[in-house]
Formats: C-alpha cells, sequence, structure tokens
C-alpha cells in the first residue's frame, strides 16, 4: 500500500468545518489502496476542539504533531497582541508552524517511507510547506487541494490587502499552482478562477467537491418527519463577514408583525461558534426573543442530531463578488438529513446544487419578500401536516464521502 502524507494544519481534535475534508479522505484512503500519514499541529490553545471526529481515524493511522507557533491562541498579557501581530503574518497566522516543521517534515517523509504528500488550505500555509518540500524533494509527488480560493478568496476581496501583500500573495499562489503536480478545488467555478487568474491550462487541476459521511447518520432517524409542538428551523454553522443572517430575521420580523405566522409556533436553533450576547441582542432588536434559541457550538454528532431533529434546514449565505464560486459547507450534510431546506442564497453554484438535488427552495440573499413567501410556504405545509421532502437521491448519492474519496485516489493514482 503506497503512503501518502496528509499536511492538514487543520485537523481534529480542532473542530470546525475546516477539518471535516480531510478527516474524512483519511478516514476512507485505505479503501483505495494508500495508507495516509498524517503531519499537523499539536493540540495547544485551539479555539475549537472536537474529540469525537478522532473517532474518523482508523486504527493505526499514524499521526506527527509540531509545535502550532499560533500567535492569536497565546494567553494572559500576550493575547491581545498576539492577535494584532497575526493580522500582518503573510500568507495566514500558521506559517511560524510552516517554517519550523520543515525539518520534522522532511524526517518524517524519509522515515515513513512516503510515496507522495497532500496539502489542504486554508491555512495556505499548509501549501508552502508542501513547496518547500517539493523543492528539497523533486521527485516526490505533490497534490494541492484548496477548500477554498487563495487570493481570490470572496472574504479577501470584501476587504482587500495592501497592494504590497496582495502582491506577494499573488506570487505565493502562483507558485504553488505551477509548481504542483496535481491541483484540486472545491467547486467549478473556482477551478475557472484559478486556471484564469494564474495562466495555467489546467489539465491537471481537478474538481472534488466536499460531501456528506452516510456513517454519521447512522444512528439518526431520518426516514420519520419529526414530531415538533413548533416548527423547528436549525441553522448549522458559522455567521461572520458576508455570510449575515439580516435578512433572514427580517423576514421573520415582517410575517410576525402582519399576521402570517405566530412567533410561537416556530423555533430557529442558531448552532455555531457565536458571539452570543451580539446575536442575542440582534434577536432581540427583530423582537423574535421567543422564536430563537442560540444552542452554540456542540460537536459534530450533536450537530448532525440536531439537523435530523429538525423540520426545516436553514442555509445561509452572503451576496457579493466570488460568491457565485463556492458550496457552503453545510449543503451535503442538510442533503442527506431527508428534511427539507430553506436556503438563502446568491445566484451561483449553492443554488444550483439546491435546485437541482431538489432538497429545498432558494431565495436571494438580499430578497426578502421571496425569503418570506418561502417560509411562509413551509410554515404553513407543517401547521397543515403536509411539510413533504422529495430529494433526488441519485444526485445526492454522488457526494457522499468514501465515493469522493476514490475521487482523491484517482487524482494520486495519475501522479
Amino acid at each position: 500500500m503506497r503512503k501518502v502524507l496528509i499536511i492538514a494544519n487543520q485537523f481534529p481534535p480542532m473542530g470546525g468545518s475546516g477539518v471535516q475534508r480531510s478527516v474524512k479522505f483519511v478516514k476512507h484512503l485505505r479503501s483505495f489502496g494508500y495508507e495516509p500519514v498524517v503531519f499537523t499541529r499539536e493540540v495547544g490553545n485551539m479555539p475549537l476542539k472536537d474529540e469525537t471526529l478522532l473517532n474518523d481515524v482508523p486504527k493505526g493511522v499514524k499521526i506527527y504533531r509540531t509545535k502550532p507557533w499560533e500567535l492569536p491562541e497565546m494567553k494572559g498579557i500576550f493575547r491581545i497582541p498576539g492577535k494584532v501581530l497575526g493580522k500582518f503574518i503573510i500568507p495566514d497566522t500558521a506559517r511560524f508552524w510552516m517554517e519550523f516543521s520543515k525539518k520534522k517534515a522532511l524526517d518524517v517523509i524519509k522515515s515513513e517511507g512516503i510515496d507522495l504528500i497532500y496539502t489542504t488550505s486554508a491555512p495556505y500555509s499548509d501549501h508552502l510547506l508542501g513547496l518547500y518540500i517539493k523543492k528539497k524533494m523533486p521527485n516526490i509527488k505533490w497534490a494541492v487541494d484548496f477548500r477554498d480560493e487563495w487570493t481570490n478568496n470572496p472574504y479577501i476581496l470584501d476587504n482587500p490587502y495592501n497592494a504590497l501583500r496582495t502582491k506577494k500573495e499573488k506570487a505565493m499562489e502562483h507558485k504553488v499552482v505551477t509548481t504542483a503536480d496535481m491541483l484540486i478545488t472545491n467547486t467549478p467555478v473556482m477551478r475557472e478562477n484559478f486556471i484564469r487568474n494564474n495562466r495555467i491550462k489546467g489539465d491537471n487541476f481537478f474538481v472534488i467537491p466536499n460531501g456528506y459521511d452516510v456513517e454519521d447518520f447512522k444512528d439518526m432517524d431520518v426516514n420519520n418527519k419529526p414530531r415538533n409542538d413548533k416548527m423547528t428551523m436549525v441553522y448549522t454553522g458559522a455567521l461572520y463577514g458576508r455570510r449575515k443572517p439580516d435578512t433572514f430575521f427580517e423576514a421573520l420580523r415582517q410575517l410576525k408583525e402582519e399576521g402570517k405566522i405566530d412567533g410561537g409556533r416556530i423555533l430557529v436553533k442558531l448552532i455555531g461558534n457565536y458571539h452570543k450576547d451580539k446575536l442575542q441582542a440582534q434577536i432581540d432588536s427583530y423582537g423574535l426573543t421567543e422564536s430563537f434559541e442560540i444552542v452554540g457550538y456542540v460537536p459534530h454528532n450533536v450537530c448532525i442530531a440536531h439537523q435530523t431533529g429538525a423540520d426545516v434546514l436553514v442555509l445561509i449565505e452572503g451576496s457579493g463578488r466570488g460568491a457565485d464560486a463556492f458550496y457552503t459547507g453545510k449543503i451535503f450534510e442538510y442533503m442527506n438529513t431527508n428534511r427539507p431546506v430553506l436556503a438563502i442564497l446568491p445566484k451561483g453554484c449553492a443554488a444550483d446544487l439546491v435546485r437541482q438535488s431538489r432538497i429545498g427552495i432558494v431565495a436571494d440573499t438580499d430578497d426578502v419578500n421571496a425569503i418570506k413567501e418561502n417560509i411562509k410556504l413551509y410554515y404553513d405545509s407543517w401547521c397543515n401536516g403536509t411539510l413533504d421532502f422529495d430529494p433526488d437521491r441519485a444526485v445526492i448519492e454522488g457526494f457522499e464521502r468514501k465515493r469522493l474519496t476514490e475521487k482523491l485516489a484517482d487524482v494520486f493514482n495519475r501522479m
């Protein structure tokens, strides 16, 4: 069995959406002839932890960890200076981890007899470590995986770096994409953007989307409708940057004031890592206090239990430049819950996928009236006992994690 070094700074027990892709690949790679060896950071002061995700790592898989060197995770009197200084590190705060891990990474490659390396971002420093290894060991094969875009990332486009930093990061990105043997990204639009912006042929550039692991649902009752006293709507994920709940809140406020919904018969659960006080104040300002529960961050298996216990799942993504290029990660788990989705999305990949898979109804992020109509449609159906779900299972099954890992193994085989 060939050995592949999985270089992933974000890896369990770190929590959050960023670790899912890597750990699921590690879980299934043995089925396709590859033995994963993980190279990551020590636990340190990780901001989010989810020990349950380590259950996805197969027995016997080796994990090498090095000191994280994360300035934003410093404690005590160094906490604020660490966060401030972290903003100036290029390309991200994992750069020190990358620099101080070089020797250890080379030692692991030699001692383990590694055949190829796989790096995944964010953080983009993972790819700089891959670039260093490729320079030192040019015969090793290297696959680069972009979970999100780099210099064309929508959140960077909203808050652009200064010209000097932008130029430097574009040079880093170009060096990575022109040096790697194989390239992978999350959506077709992202792939096209990388090819255009870096003026490359793209014949070694593949699309492997995120997905869901059917085994995560083995103890969940997805085939029967939940019996909730209130129409329970669940949103899981972050709320930051352009991903804001404002239009969703406004639509609910108007429906309630117009008497079209009973605020006492709706419960919206928000599950993620939030500033609870600020979020609660925002909810209160819309007059929706009785209709909301901020659950906060929970382990992944508990998160899925909340999803399958919902009557309706809420999917939110902000509009703006570049928003058409990516799927929001929760869309794939939502697919397998067997629950209808209220999708509040801009035009693009995610909205197209919701319609193609028939997992829900879509309203544009900025169209409050359309959001109102869709909420009212679901609310009336729930009240009448006719809230049905008729997805396209053939489309959904194409996003199962084991199938996607087979695609990754095929990329490795091509190398």
